[in-house]
Parts: C-alpha cells; sequence; structure tokens
C-alpha cells in the first residue's frame, strides 16, 4: 500500500463520505478515494470545493468531518480564502492539499501551505514521514472533532504521495465534550434569577452541542427573551413568543429594543466577537459569557463571569440550577411575550411597504417577502451571500428547525454561499437548498453552478440582479438566466413583482424534478437597510 492509499482508508475509517476538490491530487487522480468508497466532487475552483465540506461540517453539528484535497501551488493559493472562512466561522473539515517535493519545499518561490496555512487553521502540519499517516490524520481529525470546531490541515508533498508503506491499519479518532464547573453554575443562576430584565444570546455553539431542546428550557423557565447571532440563526425558534431573531448588520427592532432594555446579559455557545455582523453589546450591561473556547473570555467583550463547557452542558445545568431558584411560573411571560409581539409588529408595519412593494425595478424586500411566503422553512436550508443579500435577509426570514439557516459573522467572502447550498443538497437531498447572491458573488463562484448540474444537485439560486456591486456604484452586466440554461440548469429572467412568487414556485418544481434552476430577478439599488439604533 501506498501513501495515497493508506490515506484514502484513514479518511474512510474516520467516517467521511465526501472529497470535495480539484485535480492534481493523487487522492482524485489514482482513483484511491473512490476505491476506498468516498464519494468524490470536482468543482470548477478550490474554494467553492472548500465551502461545500464547510456546509457539511455544519449542518451535521460537527458529527460529520468532511475532506478537502488539491493540487500543490495554485490549488492550494486559490483555497487557502475558503479555509480563512471557515476559520473564521469555526467549521470542522480536513483539508489535505498537495505540496511540492521534500527537497523544494522551502525554496522560492514555491507557495508553502505548511507555512501560509497555520494562521487559518487549528493545526497544520506536513506529511514528511510516509510512516506517520496514521497519527498524523487521526491528530488532524481529532482537532477537528474537539473543542471549537476549526479546520485541520494536512500538508502532503507531491513525492510522498508515492511512498510504499506496506500493512496500513488505522484507529479512528473520538469526540468528546467538556462539561461546566458545577462551583460556577450557581453564581451565574443567581445573577440571572435576579436580573429585572435578562436576555440570552445564543450563538452557532447551541448548534454543535445540539442544545436547542436546553436552550427553549432556559428561556422558559427564565421568561427570559432570546436573541441569536446570525451563525446561531435557528437554534430558537424564531416563531416561539421570546424570540427577538437573529443580530447582524441588519437586524429585527425588537432585538436592539430588548438589547437596551436589559440589565443581564448571558450569551452561550457565542464568542461575542466585535463585528460589523453582529451585535453591539451596550454600556452598563452585566455579561455572563459562555463558551467552549477560553480565549474568547474577554477577548472583544468583557465579562462579569463566564463559564467555559459544551452548550448543552452549560444550558442543562444553569436551567437546574434556575429552576431551583424560582416557582414554576415567574409570572412575567405574558409581559414579555406581548412586548416583543408590540414591539415587532411596528418594526414590521415600518417596513411593510417595501416588503409588499410593486415597484420595478422589483425591491429586493419584495422578493424576500415572498421567499418567505413560498418556501417552507421547515423543509429548507437556506443562506445569502455577503452585503445586501444576507443583511435583507436577515432579519425577515424566520425559521424554527435548527440547521436550515446557514450564517456567519466575521470574515465573509463573496460567493461562499453557493458552495454552502451545493454542499447541503449533497448532504440533504431531500431539501430545498437555498442560496441568494447578488451581482458580485455570482461573478466570483457562479460557474460552479453547473457543479450543481453535473453532481445531481439540485439548488435554486436566487440571483438578485441591480446591475452593480452592491451600493458602490460599480457597474455590472450579464443575463445569467441564459448562463443558468447554458450550465444545463433552468434559468428564469423576472422582471414583474408579481411574478416573483409564480418564478419560485416553478423553480422550486424543476428542483424538485431533479433540476438545479438560477432565477435572476432584476432588482433595485435598495440601500436601506434594518439597524435599529439603541437608545
Amino acid at each position: 500500500m501506498n501513501v495515497t492509499e493508506a490515506i484514502a482508508k484513514a479518511l474512510k475509517e474516520e467516517g467521511v463520505e465526501y472529497l470535495f476538490g480539484f485535480p492534481s491530487n493523487p487522492l482524485f487522480d489514482t482513483g484511491a478515494a473512490e476505491d476506498a468508497g468516498l464519494r468524490t466532487i470536482i468543482t470548477r475552483q478550490e474554494r467553492t470545493a472548500v465551502h461545500m465540506a464547510d456546509a457539511i461540517g455544519r449542518l451535521t453539528s460537527g458529527d460529520e468531518v468532511v475532506a478537502f484535497a488539491c493540487q500543490h501551488g495554485p490549488g492550494t493559493e486559490n483555497s487557502i480564502g475558503a479555509v480563512a472562512q471557515a476559520y473564521g466561522e469555526s467549521s470542522p473539515l480536513v483539508a489535505i492539499p498537495a505540496g511540492y517535493d521534500r527537497a523544494k519545499t522551502d525554496v522560492d518561490p514555491k507557495f508553502n501551505s505548511l507555512v501560509s496555512y497555520q494562521s487559518v487553521s487549528k493545526t497544520c502540519e506536513q506529511l514528511s514521514d510516509p510512516d506517520a499517516v496514521g497519527e498524523t490524520f487521526r491528530r488532524a481529525f481529532t482537532a477537528a472533532r474537539n473543542g471549537r470546531p476549526r479546520p485541520a490541515v494536512v500538508e502532503v508533498p507531491k513525492d510522498v504521495f508515492w511512498e510504499e508503506i506496506g500493512d496500513f491499519e488505522y484507529e479512528p479518532s473520538s469526540a468528546n465534550r467538556a462539561g461546566v464547573d458545577p462551583d460556577a453554575v450557581p453564581a451565574v443562576a443567581d445573577a440571572l434569577v435576579d436580573a429585572e430584565n435578562p436576555v440570552i444570546f445564543a450563538g452557532q455553539g447551541v448548534h454543535y452541542a445540539k442544545g436547542w431542546d436546553e436552550l427553549k428550557e432556559l428561556a422558559e423557565t427564565l421568561e427570559a427573551p432570546v436573541a441569536t447571532s446570525l451563525n446561531g440563526k435557528s437554534a430558537f425558534p424564531e416563531s416561539h413568543p421570546l424570540s427577538l431573531g437573529a443580530g447582524s448588520k441588519s437586524e429585527p427592532g425588537q432585538l436592539a429594543h430588548f438589547l437596551d432594555e436589559c440589565d443581564v446579559l448571558f450569551g452561550v455557545g457565542c464568542s461575542f466577537t466585535e463585528t460589523a455582523y453582529g451585535i453591539t453589546v451596550p454600556e452598563g450591561k452585566t455579561v455572563i459569557h459562555s463558551t467552549l473556547d477560553p480565549t474568547d473570555i474577554d477577548k472583544d467583550v468583557g465579562s462579569e463571569m463566564a463559564l467555559v463547557g459544551d452548550a448543552q452542558l452549560v444550558l442543562d445545568a444553569v436551567t437546574d440550577a434556575v429552576a431551583e431558584r424560582v416557582d414554576d411560573d415567574r409570572g412575567r411571560f405574558d409581559d414579555v411575550a406581548e412586548e416583543i409581539a408590540a414591539v415587532k409588529a411596528d418594526w414590521l408595519d415600518e417596513w411593510e411597504p417595501k416588503l409588499t412593494s410593486d415597484e420595478t425595478p422589483i425591491n429586493p424586500y419584495r422578493v424576500i417577502h415572498e421567499i418567505t411566503n413560498v418556501v417552507d422553512p421547515d423543509e429548507t436550508v437556506i443562506t445569502a451571500d455577503a452585503g445586501n443579500p444576507r443583511d435583507f435577509l436577515a432579519p425577515f426570514y424566520e425559521t424554527d428547525e435548527p440547521l436550515s439557516y446557514i450564517g456567519w459573522g466575521k470574515t465573509t467572502q463573496l460567493g461562499y454561499g453557493l458552495g454552502l447550498a451545493i454542499g447541503a443538497k449533497v448532504r440533504f437531498p431531500e431539501k430545498l437548498c437555498l442560496n441568494i447572491m447578488g451581482d458580485g458573488a455570482i461573478g466570483m463562484t457562479g460557474l460552479d453552478f453547473e457543479t450543481a448540474v453535473r453532481e445531481d444537485a439540485p439548488i435554486l439560486t436566487v440571483h438578485l440582479n441591480n446591475y452593480e456591486m452592491a451600493s458602490y456604484d460599480t457597474p455590472f452586466g450579464g443575463d445569467f438566466a441564459d448562463v443558468g440554461e447554458a450550465l444545463g440548469g433552468y434559468g428564469e429572467r423576472v422582471e414583474d413583482p408579481e411574478e416573483v412568487a409564480p418564478a419560485l414556485e416553478r423553480a422550486i418544481e424543476k428542483t424538485e424534478e431533479g433540476t438545479p434552476a438560477l432565477l435572476e430577478i432584476i432588482t433595485a439599488k435598495e440601500t436601506e437597510l434594518s439597524r435599529p439604533d439603541l437608545e
């Protein structure tokens, strides 16, 4: 057995079902990955392949760590941005870039992925010893699976792939959870119970911990409203009377209102990273921070108390402690729910003219409104690309089903959403997988719509075409419905607001028949975002 075959065997033993990437890498070129029982998926550019792996890791709460492979040099140069995206969004995957021959690794101007990927990966090492395949990949998968999920990178020099190693047995890694310090819980419970207006802020860590039921139980026991990060969106059912929606660059009015009014803010499964795509913690609040990664504590936002551990275990412990301190009915649920509903109603009334606008070109908020009316959010995985598509969608699209919305909140690449949608469809073929992208995004990764066609992943792509890059007054052109048709999918151009809903229904029907669909919707140059100011 050579190293290539051993790597493929290790991937299979680790439970990897998919290998995404781009030739030339011996894992693809020799057929070793397919011989080991992996489904190999080749994209038109490396970045999309990493995004597909990223989606599966996040949508399975890290239970499935997917692999990516690419060629040395150009392949690693093209993919580093996507690995950086996965790192910023805490997405688990194992990247296997080929490297130059060992003798040339450090020779200028060779691109050294061992060095270059270190700042955007949880672990990064070079497989220079052919006999170390087992221990090297076990370390990589252990890193990706445990603690804060992030990419692990193993660079394999070209000449190492062909080295013979004889018999090879592999022992897969394990996944473990970190519990909370029980001595730290009582003080947190006291602070939450004593608070006049507590607010819970849930991040992506709740998804990874599968702590959805525990989050709901704490909210109802404490009778406190819940906001989420964009990555945490869908961790708490947004139809729930205590839901405040997701914080982002654009967010619901009730979120800002309650964030301003709160006296204690309990963040769980979140990093509290200061970013344009997250909440701004107002001054004068008591902050309790629970995270799996202790380096998040006091990184950007100071906290009075902290709990380190798996979000489900933290929530379970805190809920038990809170329940011991309160009666079954604290008597404020209805008041809190009514206040949320009233503020939300006022906010929606303010936005109603845009959401139902008959203007042409079509107001993009009308598109979002029609999407919310047409799709079944419980049977849909939806994502929106960077910039305006994200900002239009996030406040107004509500979902109750965990892991039905893929968001992000830190580093954000144009074109990210297409790969996320294709990856979601590959893993969950029974779901409607929908991505919304603008002119800049479709120009960067749009040709990978053909990957969806070729790989039998019938996604729905909605292109908001206003013929410019966001609000930067940079003109773009193109007829992308025709591009969708030319790439083998279904394409339709929509210019009448009354045709948005029927076009969505036609496109969804096409995806159900097995054909990827691309709707090009001609939209107005909308610049107003829902970003309520804190008082």
